[in-house]
């Protein structure tokens, strides 16, 4: 004889204390995100899923609300998507729908993604991968989607290429060679500077869609750092990198510079309350610590530090 169990998770805590997420984590889908007048792109996406927890109740029903997560994120994933970060605002708004306790959704999602492109010198066809990142909030306010990517380059710090200079001069002076002529090589032949690889990061958060291409967000990215780097390389690219990277010596602080001057050149459609988050960390190479440099703010305020407005 069967009997009712008793539903401990919609009781009251010993602490009655709201908790801000409560959800499932390491949740793998596969998207397949459309393309016109090509085969679609399938990424295998890991997936965050939370909801916020009133205090008068105990538990989020983790076990049922698995089987709602996992039904919504099959129905978000199993069509065809043109933007990834519309799976994460449908399953958000689903979710938001399902539960009559909670006041906001919370749904995210990484994937990596391989593009493919040209090596710079030797014209080889090669890929390269990126980390894509998506989320979504949904509240009764509405929903607010975000669409971004992690990208990894190559960054060379303009102060050791500054004393490499002058040691360059110093040594060319004591040759004989004329003040002029030095100028010239040093303006022709950067110096070395210590390298390291970098990671930036850039993404844009607003009302409801972006609009924007989440391809022009990687070469935005990719372009932030001193150079570019690629899976492939023959000797020429290499040059070619490494030319790059030492006629474009920057500092971390720059890189997120350079994100801030990309988005609002690329980006000046964007809504003044789309939230831009830039990032730069890099792998410093004669250092045992990294550096970082961030910023976060909304686009209005954005445009006008880089239009020099403010």
């Amino acid at each position: 004889m069967s009997h009712q169990l008793p539903d401990v998770q919609a009781t009251s805590p010993d602490v009655t204390v709201g908790l801000s997420q409560v959800g499932v984590t390491g949740v793998d889908k596969l998207v397949k995100i459309a393309r016109e007048g090509k085969r679609p792109i399938v990424l295998t996406a890991e997936f965050e899923v939370f909801v916020d927890l009133p205090a008068w109740r105990k538990g989020a029903d983790m076990s049922r609300n698995m089987e709602v997560i996992d039904e919504i994120l099959e129905d978000a994933t199993r069509e065809e998507a043109y933007r990834v970060e519309e799976v994460c605002g449908e399953a958000a708004e689903r979710l938001l729908e399902k539960h009559d306790y909670t006041s906001k959704a919370q749904v995210s999602m990484e994937a990596e993604f391989m593009r493919r492109e040209q090596t710079p010198a030797s014209d080889r066809e090669t890929q390269h991968t990126v980390d894509i990142i998506a989320s979504a909030t949904a509240t009764e306010d509405g929903t607010r989607e975000e669409i971004g990517a992690e990208v990894t380059g190559m960054t060379v710090c303009p102060c050791s290429q500054g004393m490499s200079t002058s040691r360059a001069k110093e040594t060319l002076q004591n040759l004989g060679v004329e003040d002029e002529t030095i100028a010239q090589f040093l303006e022709e032949v950067p110096q070395p500077g210590h390298s390291q690889r970098g990671h930036a990061t850039l993404t844009v958060e607003s009302n409801g869609d972006p609009e924007i291409d989440l391809n022009d967000i990687i070469d935005i990215a990719r372009d932030s750092m001193s150079a570019r780097i690629y899976n492939l390389a023959k000797r020429p690219d290499e040059d070619h990198m490494t030319y790059e990277a030492h006629a474009d010596a920057k500092f971390v602080e720059d890189c997120v510079r350079a994100l801030a001057d990309g988005v609002v050149d690329e980006f000046d459609h964007l809504p003044d309350d789309a939230v831009i988050t830039m990032a730069q960390s890099n792998d410093e190479s004669i250092h045992q610590h990294n550096a970082h440099a961030e910023r976060v703010v909304e686009m209005a305020t954005l445009r006008e530090e880089v239009n020099g407005e403010n």
